[in-house]
This record gives C-alpha cells, structure tokens and sequence, in this order.
C-alpha cells in the first residue's frame, strides 16, 4: 500500500465537495455519515486517478 504525503491528503480534502467538508460537523448523524461518504469516496478517486472533474463544482481561487 502505497503512502500518500499529508500534502497531497489536504489537497484531496480541499478539492471535495464543500457540502462534505461542512457536513462533518452537523448535529445530525445521518448528514455526519453521508458528508463522511463522500469525503472518502473523494479521497479513493484522487488516489485511483478515476476522479472526473466535476463541472458542476465552482472553482474559487485561493
């Protein structure tokens, strides 16, 4: 199993849908669990390369 940099993990997160990164902290579960879902699917597509980009999903610069 390859070892991915705390670097490349954070790029991962920030890329993911916002909704998933906000949906970590909702008070309730089933939202908690779906946010999680995805943030996990995110990161196995990055890793795997299978990710398309989303054209729905706006790019706001930094």
């Amino acid at each position: 199993m390859k070892r991915i940099a705390r670097e490349e993990l954070s790029a991962i997160l920030l890329a993911a849908p916002g909704w998933a990164q906000v949906g970590l902290t909702m008070p309730d579960e089933r939202m908690r669990e779906r946010a999680a879902d995805t943030l996990a699917a995110t990161i196995i597509e990055k890793l795997e390369g299978s990710s398309p980009t989303d054209v729905n999903q706006l790019r706001l610069p930094l």
